[in-house]
Order: C-alpha cells, then sequence, then structure tokens
C-alpha cells in the first residue's frame, strides 16, 4: 500500500490518501491543477513536507534511489540522455517481456534519435517496471499513443494490478480512467476531491 499523508508541497496539498496493492487510482483535472506536481512529490522529486510511505516503510527511511525503484515515476516526458537506447538501462537481459508487452521487441539496438514521442514513452514505462516497483507513478501514460498502443498500456497495467502493484495515474482521458481506475479523484487548485469510481 502507498501511504500519503498531509502531503505539501508550495502548490499542492495538504493531501492525504492510500492506494492499496492491486489497486488502480485515476487523478483527472484540468491542466496546471497540481495533478503531475503531486506525483513528483510523491517521487521526492521536489521539495515537499508530509509523510509518505510504502507498505508501512516511510520514504525518509531508505536511500532515495531505493524509495524510486519501489515507488516509480513515468513522467509524462521521458528523459534521455545517451545516443543508444540500451544505454539507458543497466541490464536488458530481464525486459524482453516487457519489450514485446510494449511492440518495442528490438527497440534494444535503435539510435534514440529516431525514437518517436510514443516509442520514448513505452520505453519509459520499460525503464520504469525494470527495477520491479511495488507501486508506479503514471502521467498520462497514453496521451502519445494510438488506440492500439493504449489499449496494450493499459493490459500491462491491468498485469500490474493483478500482482498487487499500487498504480496512481494522471491522465485527461475520462474513459480511460473508467476502464483500469478503481476509483478516481479531481484535482482542482492543488486539491483532490474523490469522485464516482470506476471500475476495471
Amino acid at each position: 500500500m502507498l501511504e500519503i499523508a498531509e502531503l505539501e508541497t508550495r502548490h499542492v496539498g495538504p493531501i492525504s490518501m492510500n492506494v492499496s496493492g492491486g489497486e488502480c487510482v485515476a487523478i483527472l483535472g484540468p491542466s496546471g491543477s497540481g495533478k503531475s506536481l503531486l506525483l513528483r512529490a510523491i517521487a521526492d522529486l521536489d521539495p515537499n513536507a508530509g509523510r509518505v510511505a510504502l507498505n508501512g516503510q516511510i520514504r525518509e527511511e531508505m536511500p532515495a534511489c531505493e524509495w524510486r525503484r519501489k515507488v516509480a515515476f513515468v513522467p509524462a516526458e521521458t528523459g534521455w540522455w545517451a545516443d543508444r537506447v540500451s544505454d539507458h538501462f543497466a541490464d536488458t537481459d530481464d525486459v524482453g517481456d516487457l519489450l514485446a508487452a510494449m511492440k518495442l521487441s528490438d527497440a534494444m539496438e535503435w539510435e534514440v534519435s529516431r525514437l518517436s514521442t510514443g516509442e520514448r514513452h513505452r520505453l519509459g514505462i520499460v525503464r520504469a517496471l525494470q527495477t520491479k516497483p511495488r507501486a508506479l507513478l503514471l502521467d498520462e501514460p497514453t496521451a502519445s499513443l494510438d488506440g492500439d498502443m493504449t489499449t496494450a498500456v493499459e493490459e500491462l497495467i491491468r498485469h500490474l494490478l493483478a500482482g498487487d502493484v499500487s498504480v496512481l495515474i494522471v491522465t485527461h482521458d475520462e474513459e480511460q480512467a473508467r476502464r483500469i481506475a478503481g476509483r478516481s479523484m479531481r484535482m482542482s487548485d492543488g486539491q483532490l476531491t474523490p469522485e464516482a469510481g470506476a471500475a476495471s
């Protein structure tokens, strides 16, 4: 379970919520309302106050790099710093199934410069999942994808939920929230309010 208590930044919060293992919670709301900032705060990428814990272990009790392996964040725009895709993975032997699920089986041999926006995002998801996180934070995971790839990503999320992973997803797509989230919340001016849930 991902536990968030009185989490607050300059522009967001305070926010308290829990995301159980095997649960997907969707966050909806207009651009600029603080959705992405909330995910960044949970991942401890921006200054924040409050209590965040994973399965009872408080975030500050572990090194930041370990927290970000267990609570993986995939931003709307993934970062790439080397020429080849394979250079962004510590090991490429254990990602074959994930690459196949994302229709990117040969991508390790590619140059980053040839990647489309959608390919970069799908590879960012693969990169995050390589560490086998127990919680996954996804910021607009299918905004740049076509229908088939959106379906593939949503199927991967369902697979993670079956493995008891906690998933928190920011999306503008209310239909997507209804398809994969057990409940939805709406962000407005840095504050979250519950709204009618959606069964996956």
